[in-house]
């Protein structure tokens, strides 16, 4: 009897606290109930979902990318439409995919072939229907309303008023980024012990890496319940209020509530008021933890908040700004760490002539304060800095009040802070100019190899500052001028410019027919377009201008969608669009001019052969410029042509990935046509022809090839050998690969022959690469990772084994 009265006291709690209406089910699901057989199909249109009867909330499919749709809830009557659940995160499915409440009472999520990617796993009893509550909960019901599974009880990364977070049987999992809703880094949960925590995770072995918040509530805590008044608290299994999560209490008001544990790993409460105009935007009210560029410590496995060779830096609102050292630059999204922009020192017999090739660089009030490989105590700056040069592990060192802290690549848990009074000294491999003087410091740091560098400091500090002011002047009145030219030149233009290409110049046909003269000298053609050479009238700079052919006439929104793509590009290792021409039947792409021509010229050029470290080099380069398309764009790009001929090398031999993009231009039905016509044999995925979907894969089998192709200078495909079985450089160099004779690939070639060590690697790498079966290729962030030696190359397996 006692327990049983004291059952009846918790639920008599949980209802004054949530202000939760057992009842609602039947009256909220009036006319909205969803029988059994129901479904909705994934299209664009989305014009099939489950709504609440206020409508606030709606069930269906959410669009998160051309193609792919999660299967999800979100807010619906407000501006800002915002995503709380989805079933399948780690799994988006593509249009024609469908959710159906089947006869058995199941909900179950079928992709475009029939098979199932996730279901509901109701309680023991008869599903009478389905229902969207105006909670935000989707549940399915028996006929007297009894709540046999719910989305409640299995939470995203959201949690949202009435809903409660139990000890051991629910979890947050934060995103993997802002754009990419699969599970993160982190997590909230509460944990059996009664404990409430912050946790990072390896991903994707779901490993807890470090508690970086606790609520300290051992033993007690029992359950969260966010209730209708935006409260958030913790309570014992009696009842009792613990804690609140936030100290900031009730919110008086009409608004909207979520809680998230974003993918920077910080648990925000958001609010919105129910009488928003169109510009209101969520705002935050409460969030935790104060600082996670401190709160995330992963002194032994992880990359700390940002990832690995990254800073952290704090915002408003608790966010992280990720940033990267000099010379090296971020790897993919925000928390995934930064990569050199250069290739590492060597560590075999050459390492000391290449340790000429480094300097230090360095950067004040930034540290990396854990896993030192090596400490120096009571040393000079000359000192840690020299150990640091000649030491080929060494690729930072921390100097601070008389202690030298070496670290080697991957370092991890960096922060920017103003009250660390001492400096980072970052190795980075210097150009020709500053190779010579391995004390060089980009920040008006004192070198240390002579008396007179203060001198010389201050003299070049004064110069530099008026060269400057200099600047910014000239800056100044040029955008002046620039503004008002381009004001005068829209006025003139009777075909209006996207809103979405602002940033890029919009030219009339006259002025680009202007430009080339006439379109008199040609520089090269493809299957889709004529490249032409020309010279803007305003400031005399030489452009290379791609004239579309036809095809492109009747796809103006294509058009339109792919230069905006394109402009929003922004990396040394892509050819810059400087603008465009949309008038008519014209659709006309300018460029910067290239002034080196292609890769292919300089690879195939006959002898002599063309350098091998600057072969390596532009490997690497070509490799960051495609991880760029596929990972940092706002949407992936897929080149779908990578080959030789669409590389093109500046006047210092910097890879600039053209043609990037453009079989996006073309409608899907065109898209294989196209790029089979133009796609040069041997360089094409083999599940172009074989119906399979084309990815980012495709681009990551093309650079497989063109490795190939730049590590033993020669094409893809040569019929006039003396062995047949050298044709094909694909099999050729698995054959070399297995047999242990990769000095064959490189006959002749001394340099390349001199370092096997990394020729294996390249060569290990391509042949991942150009795997058949496209899931055993790597993603460009990893084949980067393999090419700098930060991670191990497996033994590939044979790239024709694929079972078709």
């Amino acid at each position: 009897m006692a327990s049983c009265s004291f059952s009846l006291l918790i639920i008599i709690n949980f209802i004054i606290i949530t202000g939760f209406p057992f009842s609602v089910i039947a009256q909220e699901s009036l006319n909205r109930n969803v029988t059994l057989r129901s479904s909705i199909v994934a299209n664009a249109n989305a014009n099939s979902t489950w709504t609440s009867p206020s409508g606030e909330f709606t069930f269906g499919f959410w669009q998160i990318s051309p193609g792919a749709f999660l299967l999800a809830i979100w807010f619906d009557q407000i501006h800002d439409k915002t995503l709380v659940w989805s079933a399948n995160r780690d799994e988006p499915v593509s249009a024609g995919s469908t959710v159906q409440l089947s006869t058995d009472g199941t909900l179950e999520l079928v992709d475009q072939t029939g098979r199932r990617v996730w279901a509901s796993h109701a309680r023991s009893g008869t599903v009478a229907y389905a229902a969207m509550l105006d909670t935000g909960n989707l549940v399915l019901a028996s006929n007297t309303s009894a709540i046999l599974w719910q989305s409640f009880d299995s939470p995203t990364d959201t949690l949202l008023p009435t809903q409660v977070l139990n000890r051991q049987s629910s979890v947050l999992y934060s995103s993997f980024s802002a754009t990419n809703f699969s599970k993160g880094r982190f997590k909230f949960t509460l944990q059996g012990d009664g404990n409430l925590v912050l946790i990072s995770r390896s991903v994707p072995s779901d490993e807890n890496l470090n508690t970086y918040w606790s609520s300290k509530t051992l033993e007690t805590g029992f359950q969260l319940i966010f209730n209708n008044s935006g409260s958030i608290n913790l309570y014992q299994q009696n009842g009792t209020l613990l804690r609140p999560l936030f100290e900031s209490g009730p919110l008086v008001g009409q608004f909207y509530h979520r809680l998230v544990l974003e993918h920077d790993g910080v648990l925000r409460h958001y609010v919105y008021p129910k009488s928003a105009n169109s510009s209101s935007a969520w705002s935050v009210r409460d969030f935790e933890p104060s600082n996670i560029c401190s709160a995330v410590v992963e002194r032994h496995t992880g990359g700390g908040p940002c990832g690995f060779n990254s800073y952290c830096s704090i915002k408003a609102e608790g966010r992280p700004s990720c940033n990267c050292p000099l010379n090296y630059y971020p790897r993919g999204g925000g928390l995934s760490g930064c990569t050199p922009d250069f290739v590492q020192q060597r560590c075999d017999h050459q390492q000391v002539q290449d340790a000429l090739s480094f300097g230090l660089i360095e950067m004040y009030n930034i540290d990396w304060p854990f896993v030192d490989y090596t400490k120096l105590r009571n040393v000079d700056e000359d000192t840690c800095r020299q150990s640091c040069l000649s030491d080929c592990f060494c690729a930072i060192a921390i100097y601070s009040d008389g202690d030298c802290f070496k670290k080697s690549l991957p370092f991890s848990n960096g922060r920017l802070d103003s009250g660390f009074a001492g400096k980072a000294l970052i190795k980075v491999r210097m150009n020709n100019t500053l190779a010579s003087n391995p004390y060089t410091t980009t920040s008006g740091g004192e070198s240390s190899k002579s008396s007179g560098s203060t001198t010389l400091t201050i003299t070049l500090s004064v110069l530099l500052g008026c060269a400057g002011l200099l600047f910014l002047l000239s800056s100044f009145f040029f955008v002046f001028y620039l503004k008002r030219r381009k004001t005068t030149i829209v006025e003139q233009r009777s075909h209006v410019q996207p809103a979405v290409v602002s940033t890029i110049s919009s030219f009339s046909f006259k002025e680009v027919e202007e430009a080339t003269n006439g379109f008199d000298e040609e520089l090269g053609r493809g299957a889709c377009s004529i490249v032409y050479r020309g010279t803007l009238k305003d400031d005399g700079k030489v452009v290379a201008v791609k004239k579309l052919h036809k095809i492109f006439e009747q796809a103006d929104d294509e058009f339109k969608a792919e230069v905006s793509s394109i402009s929003r590009t922004n990396h040394k290792n892509l050819v810059q669009l400087v603008g465009y021409c949309d008038e008519g039947q014209n659709r006309i792409l300018v460029y910067e001019f290239i002034t080196n021509g292609s890769l292919a010229t300089f690879l195939f050029q006959k002898l002599p052969r063309p350098n091998w470290h600057t072969r390596v080099q532009i490997a690497f380069a070509i490799a960051r410029g495609i991880c760029y398309l596929h990972e940092d764009c706002s949407m992936p790009i897929i080149h779908c042509d990578i080959k030789p001929q669409n590389v093109l090398l500046n006047e210092t031999f910097t890879p600039k990935i053209a043609d990037f993009g453009l079989a996006k231009l073309l409608k899907a039905d065109q898209t294989r046509t196209v790029t089979g016509i133009r796609g040069t044999k041997g360089y094409v995925a083999p599940e172009w022809f074989r119906n399979m979907p084309i990815t980012v894969k495709v681009d990551v089998y093309s650079f497989g090839i063109m490795l190939l192709e730049l590590m033993c200078c020669r094409r893809s495909y040569e019929a006039d050998v003396e062995d047949e079985g050298e044709a094909v450089l694909a099999d050729w160099a698995y054959d070399c690969y297995q047999q242990g004779a990769l000095d064959l690939l490189v006959a002749g070639d001394e340099e390349a022959k001199s370092d096997m060590k990394t020729l294996e690697i390249y060569v290990k790498t391509a042949i991942w690469c150009i795997q058949e079966d496209p899931t055993l290729r790597p993603h460009m962030n990893i084949v980067m990772h393999m090419l700098q030696g930060s991670m191990q190359v497996p033994t590939p397996p044979d790239p024709t084994a694929f079972i078709h």
